[in-house]
């Protein structure tokens, strides 16, 4: 068991080791997908090893004491765990160990007892933290920290204990995968049922009860398994301006010719004329100006959208016009109920903005779309857009 162990622990580490070396390396930020997605359940099985309280310091390799891997404190067990990553490199994940353990040492031969362990693990996905979040990456390394509380079945007896240890994952699909995980839980020296076990009181390794396992087993997705990659505000803003800019190149040209005309026609009748400047100027106001959210927000992304807008609730406000907000959500997250709620809450958030810009609320109007794919990629949906209307 010790050499197949090894064998394995080998070859997965020059595998992994070839994988992370050739593939393409992607690195962009990424957005936080919604509560129910990233989430993953582990089913795995274990092969313990068990280094009681009660030994203190006799040395695994004496005569008179097992082996690390000895039969006499090795055991086989089971694990299930349920876990979400919250971004591509960090993640926390619940699991539960169980089935038996050992007594070892100079006052019991190899004793069985019944048992479960339940941790709370911090995970740090090492793959995506150095190399960037790949959606096509095989093979990904995890470390783990964390603790919990075991008990004893027989003895009815509680523990509390820290763990840690390091995951290693190769994915088959983007709902399903496979893993090795090697660990290591200290508890409590009185877990095992023996209390006051030895005459050794030094602290360390040898005042606790210690378990290291090895474990292999599958991992399931479930959710939305990939991370969208954030939108570019900026680019969008310097289209947004560009376009902006050109409008205001061309209400200029039409403000040259509207004092052209005025001069022509002074002897005419200028309520005419000043009519006729009013409804070209309004022909080019009328273009929607985006405001830009992330996945399933109602906060305004990025402060530079209300530029734009600042401008056109100027416009609105000198010459009394009304102003139409469309809320819009991605089409590709949430059912259309969420996304209904989502865009009308994204209008309200622009129609606040504009209120505290000086528009008066009854020259306002709210449109709700829902869940759109107007805009390519999906994620430029997220937003609300602010336009003059009639």
């Amino acid at each position: 068991m010790k050499k197949l162990l090894m064998t394995l622990a080998l070859v997965g580490c020059s595998y992994a080791s070839f994988a992370q070396d050739t593939e393409p390396v992607l690195k962009h930020s990424v957005s936080t997908n919604s509560f129910w997605s990233n989430w993953f359940v582990q089913l795995g099985g274990d092969y313990n090893s068990w280094i009681s309280n009660q030994e203190h310091g006799l040395g695994l390799k004496n005569g008179d004491s097992y082996g690390l891997f000895d039969s006499e404190r090795t055991t086989f067990g089971g694990a299930i765990a349920v876990g979400k990553w919250f971004t591509p490199s960090i993640g926390l994940r619940t699991k539960v160990q169980m089935w038996r353990a050992k007594q070892v040492g100079p006052q019991v031969s190899s004793n069985k007892f019944d048992y479960w362990m339940l941790n709370e693990h911090i995970m740090f996905n090492l793959s995506n933290m150095l190399y960037g979040y790949n959606p096509n990456r095989v093979w990904n390394l995890t470390p783990f920290v964390g603790g919990g509380v075991s008990r004893n079945c027989n003895s009815n007896l509680y523990a509390m204990q820290l763990s840690a240890g390091i995951n290693s994952s190769w994915k088959i699909c983007n709902k399903l995968s496979v893993y090795t995980e090697l660990g290591y839980n200290r508890l409590e020296a009185d877990f095992d049922g023996v209390q006051n076990g030895g005459k050794n009181n030094s602290r360390g390794w040898n005042a606790k009860d210690n378990n290291l396992y090895a474990e292999v087993g599958v991992t399931l997705n479930l959710g939305k398994g990939m991370w969208s990659k954030s939108l570019d505000l900026d680019a969008i803003n310097s289209m947004s301006q560009s376009q902006l800019d050109a409008l205001n190149a061309q209400l200029a040209d039409l403000t040259s010719e509207n004092e052209q005309l005025r001069k022509e026609n002074a002897k005419k009748d200028t309520t005419t004329v000043k009519v006729t400047e009013i409804k070209s100027v309004k022909e080019f106001v009328t273009t929607p100006i985006s405001i830009f959210f992330n996945i399933g927000k109602i906060d305004i992304s990025s402060l530079k959208d209300l530029v734009n807008v600042r401008a056109l609730a100027k416009y609105a406000i000198e010459n009394n016009s009304n102003i139409l907000v469309t809320g819009y959500a991605d089409s590709a997250t949430g059912t259309p109920e969420i996304n209904k709620k989502l865009s009308l809450n994204r209008a309200n958030t622009v129609v606040d903005q504009l209120i505290q810009m000086g528009v008066s609320r009854s020259n306002i109007k709210t449109a709700v779309f829902g869940g759109s794919e107007t805009l390519k990629p999906i994620e430029f949906n997220r937003r609300a857009t602010v336009q003059i209307t009639e």
